[in-house]
C-alpha cells in the first residue's frame, strides 16, 4: 500500500483535473476490463468485425476531441507514412491477433499475455536505441520467459518436460500453434512494436491525432477481412452485446487513450509505464467474476511470475537507484569512520624508547612525547 501510494503521488497533484489518482489509474482499468468486454460478446459475433468496431469509432471519437482542441492535423508525407506503419502494426494486427486469440483464451489470462509487451519492448529499446537493461531488468526478462512459457504453453507439454517417459506422441507442433495464448504472444509483440514506432510517429505528428488515425487506418482492414471471410457479423448480437462493444470503443479505447496521453503529456510517464501492471490484475478479476474464468496450477504460477516480471522491467531504474543509494551511503559511512580513526591517531602523542648513547630501559624510562623527541635529536 505504501509502495501504492508513492505513485499516486508523482506528480498527480500538479494535474488539474478532478480526481486525479483516480482518472491516473483508469486507462489500465478499462483497458483489463474490456478484455472481459470483448470476450462477453464474441460468442454473439466475428473476431475481425468485432477487432474493428472497437477501434473504427473510437478513432472518430479522438479526431473529433482533437479537433475541438485545435490539435494539428499530419501535414507532410513522412507524417503519413509513419502513421500507416503504425496503425497497421499496431491497429490491424494487434487487434486481429487480440480478438482471434480471444476466441480461444480467457480474458484474464489473455491480458497478462498482452500486458507482457515491456518485455519485447525492452529488448527492442536495447537493441534500436541502446537504453540500459541493468540487472534488474534482466531478471525480469529471465522470468518473464518462465511465466509465459508455463502460460502458453500446455499443461502437457510442461508435465512432459518434468517427466520424459509420458511424453506422447500426439502433442505435436500443429497442437502448439493452434493455442489462443500463442495468438495473444503475436499480438503482444505487435503491441511491442508499436510502441516502439511512437518515438517516430510524435517526432513528426501530434499524438493525439497520430492516435486517432492510426486507429481508424488499422480497422480498415479489419473491416475488409471481416466482409471477405466472415458471416452473420450483426445477427446474434443482442443488447447486452451492443453494450459490451460500445463500453470497449469508447471507455476500453478512446477515453483510455485519450486520459494515457493526457497524463503522459504532464510528466507522469514514470507513474504510467509503474502502473502497467494493473491491467491484468484488472482483467483477471473481472474476468473470474463475470465469466468464471479459472486458472491452471501452472497457469496461476506463469501468471504470478509475469506480473513479477513486468514490475522488474518497469521499474529496473528505480531499484537500481536504490541500490545504489544504500551502496554509497555505506561508503560513506566507511570513508568517516577512517577518517576518525586517523584523526585520533594523528591527536595521540607517540610514545618512544630511544638509546641516544646511553642504555634506556622501557619499564624504568617515562614515555618520550613526539616534541621531546625532536629536541633530543636537534641536541645531538
Amino acid at each position: 500500500m505504501y509502495k501504492f501510494m508513492q505513485l499516486m503521488e508523482l506528480k498527480v497533484t500538479n494535474s488539474k483535473l478532478p480526481l486525479a489518482p483516480l482518472l491516473l489509474i483508469a486507462p489500465f482499468f478499462f483497458w483489463g476490463t474490456a478484455m472481459v468486454a470483448m470476450k462477453g460478446v464474441i460468442p454473439q459475433t466475428t473476431p475481425f468485425f468485432m477487432a474493428a468496431m472497437r477501434i473504427f469509432p473510437a478513432g472518430i471519437l479522438l479526431l473529433l476531441i482533437g479537433k475541438i482542441q485545435g490539435r494539428t492535423q499530419p501535414q507532410s508525407k513522412l507524417a503519413w507514412l509513419w502513421i500507416l506503419l503504425f496503425a497497421l502494426v499496431d491497429g490491424a494486427l494487434f487487434q486481429g491477433f487480440l480478438a482471434e486469440g480471444l476466441v480461444r483464451t480467457g480474458a484474464g489470462l489473455g491480458s497478462v499475455m498482452i500486458d507482457s509487451q515491456p518485455l519485447a519492448v525492452a529488448i527492442l529499446s536495447l537493441w534500436l536505441f541502446q537504453e540500459r537493461i541493468r540487472f534488474w531488468g534482466w531478471l525480469g526478462l529471465v522470468v518473464g520467459v518462465i511465466g509465459i512459457s508455463l502460460i502458453g504453453l500446455p499443461d502437457e507439454w510442461i508435465g512432459s518436460l518434468l517427466h520424459p517417459e509420458t511424453i506422447e506422441v500426439s502433442l505435436g507442433i500443429d497442437t502448439l500453434f493452434q493455442s489462443g495464448e500463442w495468438l495473444m504472444l503475436l499480438a503482444s509483440l505487435s503491441m511491442a512494436v508499436g510502441t516502439v514506432l511512437v518515438r517516430w510517429v510524435c517526432k513528426y505528428n501530434d499524438p493525439i491525432m497520430a492516435t486517432g488515425w492510426h486507429l481508424i487506418l488499422g480497422g480498415v482492414p479489419l473491416l475488409a477481412m471481416s466482409a471477405g471471410f466472415e458471416s452473420q457479423q450483426l445477427v446474434n448480437i443482442n443488447q447486452y452485446g451492443w453494450i459490451a462493444m460500445g463500453y470497449t470503443a469508447i471507455f476500453g479505447s478512446a477515453i483510455a487513450y485519450g486520459l494515457f496521453f493526457y497524463f503522459a503529456s504532464s510528466g507522469n510517464l514514470t507513474s504510467l509505464s509503474a502502473l502497467t501492471f494493473l491491467t491484468p490484475i484488472f482483467a483477471l478479476l473481472f474476468g473470474n467474476f463475470f465469466l468464471g474464468e479459472v486458472l491452471s496450477s501452472l497457469q496461476s504460477v506463469g501468471v504470478g511470475l509475469t506480473l513479477v516480471s513486468i514490475y522488474l522491467i518497469n521499474q529496473r531504474d528505480v531499484l537500481a537507484d536504490k541500490l545504489k543509494f544504500s551502496t554509497s551511503k555505506q561508503e560513506v559511512v566507511s570513508n568517516i569512520t577512517t577518517s576518525n580513526l586517523l584523526k585520533q591517531s594523528q591527536e595521540q602523542p607517540v610514545e618512544l624508547n630511544l638509546q641516544v648513547g646511553v642504555e634506556t630501559s622501557a619499564t624504568s624510562s617515562p614515555p618520550i612525547s613526539q616534541k621531546s623527541l625532536l629536541k633530543t635529536i636537534g641536541k645531538t
